[in-house]
C-alpha cells in the first residue's frame, strides 16, 4: 500500500477528521477567551493577598506620619481618619467594593493623593528601564549561548562559561558600583547616576514621564541624547545581570536542537553550516521568548536596588518609600498593578508561543 493511500486511510478513519482552518482558529480563540477568563480571578486572587499581606504585618501607620510624641488621643484621631478603626475584614470588603466597583485603588495617606495618579507617574520610567535592561540581556545572552552551543563541549564553549558563572555570582548592585566608579568616575565616559537627566537644565516633560519615550514624542534632540547617555548605565547593569540565564538557556536549546533529528537531516541534505544553525534556533525560540515573558515581568518593578543606586525615580525605588512610610494603600496597590502586569506578560507570552508553535494543541 502507498504512502498516500495510509495517510487517506487514516484521515478516514471514525473518529478522526481533517481539521480545517476555521475549526483550527475556533479552537485557538476559545483558548485564548479561557486565558482571557482567569484575569479577573487573578485580579480577586492577587488583590486579597496584596491586602492581608500588607494589613497582617504589625505596623501602625498613624504613628508614622504624626511621629513617636503623638498622644494616644491624637493617634486615634487619625485612624478615624484613615479608616483604620474599623476591623480588618470590614475594610477589606470596603476595599473590594472601592476596587471592583469603582476602580478606585484608594488615596495615599501622604497628601491624599490617588495611587492610581502616583503609579501612573512612576511606572513608564520603571518600564523603560526594564526593556532597556531587556535588550541589553537578550543581545548579550543570545549571542553568547549560541556561540557556545555551536561549539558545544569545545575550548570556546568552556571559555565562555567563566564570564557566565561570573555574572551569575555577582549581585546587580556590584556591577551598578563598578561601572559607576570605572565609566564615571575615573574616566568620565558617562554622565553621573542623578537620575533620568541632569539634575541642572531644562526638562521636557511629557505625558509619560519617562524622559527618553518623551523626549522622543516632542522631538527634543538634546534631551534625548541626555536620556540615552543616562540611561547606559543602567540598562548595562541591569542587562549584563539578568543575561546570564539567557546565555545558559539559549545554550542549552540550540545545543539541543542541534542534535535533534530534523537538523541532522539538514546537514545530511547539503544545507549549509548558517542556514542548519538557522533551523535549530527556530527551533529553541520558543524557550528563549518564553523567558524574555519571565525576565521582562520579573524586572518591572523589581529592579529597586539599581534604581535606588542610579537615582532612577521608577517605581519600585518609590514603592520602597512608601514601604518605609507605611503607607498601606500605595503598598497594596503597587503589589496589585506589578501583579496583574506579569499576568498580562505571561498571557502574551502565551499567545505569541501558541501562534509560532504549531505543536502545541488547542483541544
Amino acid at each position: 500500500m502507498s504512502l498516500q493511500a495510509d495517510l487517506t486511510e487514516h484521515l478516514s478513519a471514525p473518529g478522526r477528521r481533517r481539521l480545517g482552518p476555521r475549526f483550527a482558529i475556533s479552537r485557538r480563540t476559545r483558548w485564548f477567551l479561557q486565558r482571557l477568563m482567569f484575569i479577573p480571578v487573578a485580579a480577586v486572587l492577587v488583590a486579597t493577598a496584596a491586602y492581608f499581606l500588607t494589613n497582617t504585618i504589625p505596623s501602625d501607620p498613624a504613628r508614622a506620619i504624626l511621629g513617636s510624641t503623638a498622644t494616644e488621643a491624637t493617634l486615634h484621631r487619625e485612624n478615624v481618619l484613615l479608616g483604620l478603626n474599623h476591623g480588618l475584614f470590614y475594610r477589606y470588603v470596603e476595599y473590594m467594593k472601592q476596587l471592583f466597583l469603582h476602580g478606585s485603588l484608594g488615596h495615599s495617606y501622604y497628601g491624599g493623593r490617588s495611587v492610581w495618579a502616583d503609579i501612573g507617574e512612576y511606572l513608564p520610567s520603571s518600564i523603560e528601564l526594564a526593556l532597556l535592561g531587556l535588550v541589553v540581556a537578550l543581545v548579550l545572552g543570545v549571542t553568547v549561548g549560541a556561540i557556545g552551543a555551536y561549539f558545544f563541549k569545545g575550548p570556546v564553549d568552556r571559555v565562555l562559561k567563566v564570564p557566565i558563572v561570573g555574572v551569575l555570582t555577582t549581585p546587580d548592585f556590584l556591577i551598578g558600583l563598578v561601572f559607576i566608579y570605572f565609566l564615571f568616575y575615573k574616566f568620565g565616559w558617562f554622565p553621573p547616576p542623578t537620575g533620568q537627566l541632569n539634575l541642572t537644565g531644562a526638562v521636557d516633560n511629557g505625558p509619560l514621564h519617562a524622559a527618553l519615550v518623551d523626549a522622543i514624542i516632542h522631538g527634543n534632540g538634546p534631551q534625548v541624547w541626555a536620556a540615552l547617555r543616562h540611561a547606559v548605565l543602567p540598562a548595562l547593569t541591569l542587562g549584563i545581570s539578568a543575561s546570564a540565564f539567557f546565555m545558559l538557556i539559549t545554550r542549552s536549546t540550540v545545543a539541543r536542537a542541534l542534535g535533534s533529528f530534523q537538523v541532522e537531516f539538514a546537514r545530511a541534505s547539503g544545507l549549509p553550516a548558517r542556514k542548519v544553525f538557522l533551523y535549530a534556533f527556530l527551533d529553541a525560540r520558543t524557550q528563549i521568548i518564553t523567558y524574555v515573558g519571565i525576565l521582562l515581568a520579573g524586572l518591572i518593578g523589581s529592579d529597586v536596588i539599581v534604581e535606588q543606586i542610579f537615582s532612577w525615580n521608577g517605581l519600585g525605588q518609590f514603592f520602597i518609600q512608601r514601604a518605609n512610610q507605611v503607607d498601606l494603600p500605595e503598598i497594596e496597590g503597587i503589589a496589585l498593578v506589578l501583579s496583574m502586569i506579569t499576568v498580562g506578560v505571561f498571557l502574551l507570552v502565551d499567545l505569541i508561543v501558541g501562534l509560532l508553535d504549531p505543536r502545541i494543541s488547542y483541544a
